[in-house]
C-alpha cells in the first residue's frame, strides 16, 4: 500500500506539472505555431520565392482551435518532462543501490538533451528541407496549365512537424538506450557491430514508417539513425572497458590483501 500511496502522489505531480505547462503553452499557442512555421518560411526563401507570402488554410471551423490544443499539449510535455522524469527517478532511486543510481542520474539528464538535440536538427535543417522539396513541385501556370500551389492546412503542417520532431527525437535516444542495455549486460559492442547490416535495413524501414512518404526526410532520419548506431557500439565498448578496469582493480586489490596476509589465507 505504502508504494501504491508513492506512486499515486508521483502520478500527481507529474500530471499537476503537465497541466500547468499545458495551460501556459495553450495560452501562447499562436506565438508558438508562428514559431513553428518559421522553418516553411526558411524553405520559401531557399526556393526563391522572396516575395511570396506565407500562408496557410484550414478547412473545418474547429481545425485550427484542435491545432492549438495539439501544441498545448505538445508544448506542455516539453516543459513538464523534466518535472515528469524527476517523479518517475524519484520513485524508483529508493529501489536502487548507491552506485546503481549514480550511473542512472547521467543517462536522466542525457535524454532529454539528445531529444532537444534532434528536435533542433528538425527545426532548423530537415523541415526547411522537407518544404523545400515539396514547394519544388508547385507548378506556375500558364497556356494550357493550371496553376498549383502549396497551401499547407494548419493541422497537417502541425502534424508534419511534430511528426519529425518526435521521429528524431526518439532516434537520438538510441545511444542512451544502449549504454544502459550494455551496463546491464544485455547487449555487447560485439553483438551490436555484427548485426550492424541489419540495422542499416531496419532504419530505412523506420524511417518509412515515421516519417512523411518523401525521400528527403526518410534519408534524413535513416542517415542520422545509422551514425547513432555506431556511437552506440562506442558508446557500448567504453562500458565493457570501464567494467573490465573495475573487474581488473578488484583483482588486484584481492591479490594485495591475499599477499599482506598470508596467515590468514592459511
Amino acid at each position: 500500500m505504502a508504494h501504491l500511496l508513492e506512486l499515486r502522489n508521483r502520478l500527481m505531480w507529474a500530471i499537476g506539472a503537465f497541466f500547468i505547462a499545458f495551460l501556459l503553452c495553450f495560452s501562447f499557442a499562436k506565438p508558438l505555431f508562428n514559431l513553428l512555421v518559421q522553418p516553411f518560411t526558411w524553405a520559401v526563401d531557399w526556393a526563391g520565392m522572396t516575395d511570396r507570402k506565407i500562408e496557410l488554410i484550414y478547412t473545418a471551423p474547429q481545425e485550427f482551435f484542435f491545432t492549438q490544443i495539439k501544441i498545448g499539449m505538445f508544448g506542455g510535455l516539453v516543459l513538464a518532462f523534466p518535472m515528469i522524469a524527476a517523479q518517475v527517478y524519484k520513485f524508483v532511486a529508493p529501489g536502487l543501490y548507491k552506485n546503481e543510481r549514480g550511473a542512472f542520474l547521467p543517462f536522466l539528464i542525457a535524454s532529454p538533451l539528445l531529444f532537444l538535440l534532434g528536435a533542433a536538427l528538425v527545426y532548423f535543417f530537415f523541415t526547411p528541407m522537407v518544404m523545400w522539396f515539396f514547394l519544388s513541385m508547385e507548378q506556375v501556370g500558364g497556356t494550357g496549365e493550371a496553376s498549383i500551389m502549396l497551401l499547407p492546412k494548419v493541422s497537417e503542417y502541425l502534424g508534419l512537424i511534430m511528426t519529425l520532431i518526435f521521429a528524431f527525437g526518439l532516434v537520438f535516444q538510441l545511444p542512451v538506450v544502449t549504454t544502459l542495455l550494455a551496463r546491464v549486460g544485455l547487449v555487447t559492442s560485439q553483438g551490436l557491430a555484427d548485426k550492424r547490416k541489419y540495422a542499416i535495413v531496419a532504419a530505412f524501414i523506420a524511417a518509412a514508417i515515421l516519417t512523411p512518404p518523401d525521400p528527403v526526410s526518410q534519408i534524413g532520419l535513416a542517415l542520422p539513425t545509422i551514425l547513432l548506431y555506431e556511437i552506440a557500439i562506442y558508446c557500448a565498448r567504453l562500458v565493457e572497458r570501464q567494467r573490465a578496469a573495475r573487474a581488473a582493480m578488484a583483482e588486484a586489490d584481492e591479490a594485495s590483501a591475499a599477499a599482506s596476509d598470508p596467515e590468514g589465507d592459511a
